[in-house]
């Protein structure tokens, strides 16, 4: 029953996170024009 309880009261806090967000607006800003540029490591023996 504890458990429920827990799921519920988190549920609950997901919820009003979710309407503060959408209450508010996203907060303003800019993102970087220039992509992220990642690379997997290569495998071994694949150098």
């Amino acid at each position: 029953m504890r458990a429920l309880a827990a799921a519920a009261v988190g549920l609950a806090a997901a919820l009003a996170l979710v309407l503060a967000v959408t209450a508010f607006g996203a907060p303003e800003g800019r993102t970087s024009p220039k992509p992220l540029l990642t690379t997997a490591p290569p495998a071994p023996g694949q150098e």
